[in-house]
């Protein structure tokens, strides 16, 4: 059997799994996401992660109501029929105590619901009605130092190749964001920069819902968005990594998109996968920490990995640290093809190679990861300094999108950047999108051909 062939017989259906690891099970990280790999869990785009009873990640979260919120964002919905476009108000830095009370008040608090779905149904009717406010892209942690395993600050993934060898730090990448969510704070569709691997821990509060579609299949979803938003896609070739798109699951299903959903709860870890485009909200206050990691694996998907054309959400850096490492005797030829967006579909597709297991304290002494750049970084651009990625919400605001601020195709060595805010739009709101779209024309924008699935090489 090949290994494409196995890949297509594990999680068939591209189901979306749940993990129940035990306490050796969990010691090892990387080991273990080659092991959800093993058993198809990359095919749904996510997983999920219950860690054992008896691993903590932090002794107390009574601390945290201190902390400073910088620039909390007001999500603005435009659109109907379960097509939307959302975009953002920077609101003034607050605390999270002040966050809480606010996500409580009467204005944004959490509808009375009888479950999940009777709240997901609110959720999509009455979208358009309030705009709630996220506390978004908070840089760090609320893991203990001595939180060993899956320390989302520390894990030890070959994404670690940006900091020890090549001096790039890009916050919210490889390093954690924090996200204070209220009832209704969404995150619009799109696969993480780079089409990296991330790590999302509901750290307490209220759940958050997911949606995810297949990575075999999201292709699709684009050609679909494409369609559904004109005014944006013809401005960018990659806009929906602006995080601007609103699909409800109605119009995913009336178009043959294939996606699954899956609520995670306080305590819980969602693995997203490379090309595994997802998207959610949030059901109430809660507290979530977020990272990107790399393996082996996701080395292919991160050399085709589009990038936003219109320069507003940016955040890319050159493949040759990792490429020379792992894949030496494919470098020189990756090289001469000029950083072709043309790759084998099996490549892309096919199960976990057996060095996915490859650890960062596995690597040789003498390999890239100890080499010679050392000291402290250069140069550091940080959001509300340099920056202010905040589409404006009225004509008279002042923030400037500032995607070319962001990392640049091959960040220098020494560089310390932003990612764009999550689900923070950096263009303006197109009303050629969304606004003249009705419901039929939202259910039935993709002709028939386009339910057969398209192979990753067709990126362009």
């Amino acid at each position: 059997m090949t290994t494409l062939e196995q890949d297509v017989s594990q999680n068939p259906g591209c189901s979306v799994m749940t993990f129940c690891p035990t306490m050796e099970e969990f010691s090892d990280f990387c080991k273990y996401i080659a092991y959800m790999e093993s058993q198809g869990a990359h095919r749904a785009g996510v997983a999920k992660v219950i860690p054992p009873k008896d691993w903590k990640c932090r002794q107390s979260c009574e601390d945290v109501m201190d902390m400073s919120i910088p620039a909390p964002l007001q999500q603005v919905v435009s659109g109907k029929a379960g097509v939307f476009t959302q975009y953002h108000k920077k609101k003034k830095a607050m605390t999270v105590g002040k966050y809480r009370e606010l996500a409580e008040s009467k204005q944004y608090q959490t509808p009375p619901h009888l479950d999940f779905e009777d709240l997901e149904r609110k959720y999509w009717k009455n979208r358009l009605f309030g705009s709630p406010i996220y506390g978004a892209d908070v840089s760090g942690s609320l893991f203990d130092e001595n939180t060993q395993h899956w320390n989302v600050g520390h894990l030890g993934s070959l994404l670690d190749v940006l900091k020890q060898d090549r001096r790039i730090v890009i916050e919210g990448v490889n390093t954690p964001y924090l996200y204070f969510g209220m009832w209704k704070t969404s995150f619009a569709w799109h696969t993480e920069d780079m089409d990296l691997y991330s790590i999302n821990y509901l750290h307490f509060g209220q759940p958050k819902t997911w949606y995810a579609v297949p990575p075999e299949h999201g292709r699709r979803l684009e050609l679909l968005a494409k369609e559904l938003f004109p005014g944006s896609s013809q401005g960018c070739q990659a806009f929906l990594r602006h995080k601007v798109a609103l699909i409800s699951p109605t119009v995913l299903k009336e178009n043959g998109i294939p996606f699954g959903r899956i609520t995670q709860e306080a305590g819980e870890f969602m693995v997203t996968f490379p090309y595994g485009y997802h998207a959610g909200f949030n059901h109430g206050f809660n507290c979530a920490e977020a990272i990107n990691f790399a393996t082996p694996r996701w080395i292919d998907y991160g050399k085709v990995a589009s990038q936003c054309s219109c320069g507003e959400a940016r955040v890319s850096f050159s493949m040759d640290a990792f490429e020379g490492l792992l894949q030496p005797e494919r470098y020189e030829m990756w090289k001469q093809q000029g950083n072709q967006r043309a790759m084998d579909s099996p490549a892309l597709t096919s199960s976990p190679r057996q060095d996915l297991t490859l650890r960062i304290d596995q690597l040789k002494p003498d390999s890239k990861l100890n080499g010679s750049h050392s000291g402290p970084l250069r140069i550091r651009v940080r959001r509300g300094q340099k920056s202010c990625p905040y589409t404006k919400a009225h004509p008279e605001s002042s923030c400037v999108p500032t995607g070319k601020l962001l990392a640049p195709r091959s960040a220098p060595q020494g560089t310390t950047c932003s990612k764009a805010a999550s689900g923070a739009s950096l263009i303006p709101v197109i009303s050629t999108d969304v606004l003249a779209v009705n419901h039929s024309q939202a259910c039935r924008v993709l002709d028939i051909s386009l339910k057969v699935s398209l192979p990753l090489q067709y990126l362009n």
